[in-house]
C-alpha cells in the first residue's frame, strides 16, 4: 500500500543528502596542473575557479612571441580542465559514498559516467 507520509519522509531525506553533498563539495579544494606544474588551477568541488598560479619561470621565458603567449594560454586551459576532471571524480566519489555503492538506474549526473 502506498504511504504518502513515507514518500514525503524519503524526499526530505534525499533533499538533506543533496544539501550535505553540496556543502562537502563547496569545501573540497582540488588542483589541476599542466606543463609539469608551470600552471596550477585551484577549484572547489562545485567547479568554481578559486585561483590560478603560474610559475614565474613560465612568464619570464616569454619572449613576446605570439606562440609563447598562446602556449601559456593553452597551459592555463589544460590546468583548469584537469582540475575540473578531478572535481568530477570527487563528486562521483562523494555520491558513491553517500549512496553506499548503490547503482540507481536513471540517475545520470552531468560529467559523470
Amino acid at each position: 500500500m502506498f504511504n504518502p507520509l513515507k514518500m514525503q519522509e524519503m524526499l526530505s531525506q534525499a533533499s538533506q543528502m543533496q544539501e550535505e553533498v553540496q556543502r562537502k563539495l563547496a569545501q573540497t579544494i582540488l588542483e589541476g596542473s599542466s606543463g609539469g606544474g608551470a600552471v596550477t588551477a585551484r577549484i572547489n568541488g562545485k567547479k568554481q575557479l578559486l585561483g590560478i598560479k603560474i610559475d614565474p619561470a613560465a612568464v619570464t621565458s616569454l619572449t613576446g612571441n605570439q606562440a609563447d603567449v598562446e602556449m601559456l594560454e593553452d597551459l592555463i586551459v589544460a590546468a583548469v580542465n584537469d582540475a575540473n576532471r578531478r572535481a568530477d571524480e570527487a563528486m562521483k566519489s562523494q555520491l558513491q559514498t553517500l549512496l553506499g555503492g548503490m547503482n540507481i538506474p536513471g540517475l545520470n549526473l552531468p560529467g559523470l559516467s
